[in-house]
């Protein structure tokens, strides 16, 4: 019998419709594969599946294909290390950004010298101060020693002055007795 001609028309039954995408997809991603081949063309294909499931066949790949219809640029020379040619807007815009990053380093490292400088400065600063707390302390704590000293010493001399007066009282009360019984 041989091949017959099918009529081109939606098939009605979901089952069928289904086998007919995924024979006819393959069929077709065989023959896009075969022009690149062939012809050295760029070729991309996205179909989706009566059930909304996307396929998708590209060479080199689909978003350089993609990215080169939407620009509408073909540049020749631009090509990466695997041979995948890139558009010169794409690249541009690839250089761009490397460029922005790299300032925005730069930025950051000088950011952080400037912290790092200021932070020595702080804590030298903080090192002297808690140096001159300490010493601070340690003067607080010899005049603590000081006072407590000295408050001992007053003490012993008001109790030694205490015990004169108290010496010297009774021989005068002793006397004004003596001069009053007699």
């Amino acid at each position: 019998m041989g091949r017959r001609k099918i009529e081109m028309k939606r098939v009605m039954d979901n089952n069928s419709r289904q086998v007919t995408f995924s024979k006819r997809r393959t069929g077709l991603f065989k023959k896009a594969h075969e022009i690149a081949t062939l012809c050295g063309a760029e070729v991309a294909i996205v179909v989706f599946s009566p059930g909304g499931k996307p396929f998708s066949f590209g060479h080199p790949n689909v978003d350089s294909v993609a990215d080169r219809f939407l620009n509408r640029e073909e540049d020749e020379d631009n090509t990466d290390d695997r041979g995948v040619r890139r558009s010169g807007k794409v690249v541009e815009r690839l250089n761009q950004q490397v460029d922005d990053l790299v300032k925005k380093l730069k930025a950051e490292k000088k950011k952080g010298e400037v912290l790092d400088r200021a932070l020595l400065k702080a804590k030298t600063k903080w090192e002297v101060l808690i140096q001159e707390m300490s010493e601070l302390v340690e003067a607080k704590q010899s005049l603590e020693d000081l006072r407590e000293s000295v408050m001992a010493r007053v003490s012993d001399m008001e109790a030694s002055s205490s015990l004169l007066l108290l010496a010297n009282k009774p021989m005068k009360e002793t006397e004004k007795n003596v001069a009053k019984s007699g």
